[in-house]
């Protein structure tokens, strides 16, 4: 992180890991939580991914309007309300305990949560510098993914149960706001095309980037909300299910660095190639793995390989893109992200509906193979999208 210039720069870097540990635990609790408890009282799991899938529309419905926010009332005061209104939110989750107001309330969360998505990221890789930008996106990367972590292991010590999950997770994310209080940053200079007609600009300038972000975005959105249940149906107890999804995001925890290396040493592509094909292939295995001793050591793989491809994408977004592209960029990246893990919370229930437990590790490896299929395919003719910029 030599390339970083100045105090202001390490403060900024700050705020975005202030913000993202918000967004990450406001997920990564919210996900298992709500599907365990749906589980528990027998609700379908359609029905689960479904409302699922609010939240991934809240930030879809939200996110092309963060630049606007941001730029009329300053990043860091829109970061701090969007924390606090996700923390009364998760506490709203338990004083109105049905499954008809979970609906508007993962929304309206999804819509928080999509501030702080926008904000960090489009701090990150702007102050990251350029000569270290993969390894300082991979930091990042460890530090959403252990919050992410973070949440359905306190879900595995503390339960389902009471009010505890939701008054804890509520005080957690509540504290995610201290970094963001003692931090300068400067109200956005994007203009006007940081809404959406500018990131459609946006989607015609890197098409293939997004494909990617939507990959990863059905990958996130399907293990977050049904890897859970999918472990209770092929024979965990509760806390081993909880612990699964953890030991998934211990390998986006722990081995982003080496892929976020990778990439500031090669191009790219051969890096993304490598991280679609070892996750289809791990998805596959998936079934063959659960309840034994070999599950945990597939799930760290797969979690690693699995979020890498988002870790590569976004250092190149940093790496091609400046000024105020970078917020578009975000902000593209954050639609996207909504609409794929839209499509990951209700494709991943349907899948187990219609083909048992194991149509979830099989959704996940045709999704890989063809994002490896696609890229082997473009080849040279995406370079410009996906390469570094000269």
């Amino acid at each position: 992180m030599g390339d970083l210039k100045g105090q202001s720069d390490w403060r900024n870097l700050v705020a975005a890991c202030g913000a993202i540990t918000v967004f990450g635990l406001a997920f990564g609790m919210t996900y298992p939580l709500l599907s365990l408890i749906l589980e528990s009282r027998g609700v379908d799991a359609d029905m689960i991914g479904l409302n699922s899938a609010m939240m991934p529309i809240g930030i879809l419905l939200y996110s092309s309007q963060i630049p606007r926010a941001s730029r009329r009332f300053g990043g860091r005061n829109v970061a701090i309300v969007a924390a606090i209104a996700t923390s009364v939110l998760m506490i709203s989750l338990k004083i109105f305990d049905d499954l008809i107001w979970w609906f508007p309330l993962r929304l309206l969360m999804g819509m928080s949560t999509s501030t702080l998505f926008v904000l960090s990221e489009a701090w990150i890789v702007r102050f990251a510098g350029s000569r270290h930008r993969g390894r300082v996106v991979a930091i990042y990367g460890s530090v959403l993914a252990a919050s992410f972590g973070a949440g359905p292991a306190l879900i595995g010590w503390i339960g389902i149960d009471g009010w505890m999950p939701f008054v804890v997770a509520s005080l957690v994310i509540l504290a995610g706001v201290i970094p963001l209080w003692f931090v300068s940053i400067a109200r956005d200079q994007s203009s006007d095309d940081s809404h959406v007609g500018g990131i459609l600009i946006f989607a015609r300038k890197a098409p293939l980037m997004l494909v990617v972000v939507g990959v990863f975005a059905v990958f996130d959105a399907a293990t977050l909300s049904l890897l859970p249940v999918y472990g209770l149906r092929t024979g965990l107890d509760v806390t081993l299910a909880a612990t699964a999804l953890t030991a998934l995001i211990v390998g986006n925890i722990f081995l982003q660095l080496p892929i976020g290396s990778l990439a500031d040493r090669f191009s790219p592509r051969p890096v993304l190639l490598g991280c679609a094909a070892l996750t289809g292939v791990l998805a596959i295995l998936m079934p063959f793995t659960m309840n034994s001793v070999w599950m945990w050591p597939l799930l760290i793989l797969i979690g690693a390989s699995g979020y890498g491809i988002y870790t590569v994408v976004l250092a190149t977004l940093g790496t091609k893109f400046s000024g105020e592209d970078l917020v578009t960029g975000s902000a593209a990246f954050a639609v996207m992200w909504g609409i794929g893990a839209l499509l990951g919370s209700i494709l991943g229930g349907w899948s187990m509906t219609l083909f048992g437990p194991h149509g979830l590790p099989m959704l996940l490896a045709v999704l890989y193979l063809a994002l490896f299929a696609g890229l082997g395919m473009t080849g040279q003719d995406e370079k410009a999208d996906a390469g570094p910029a000269q």
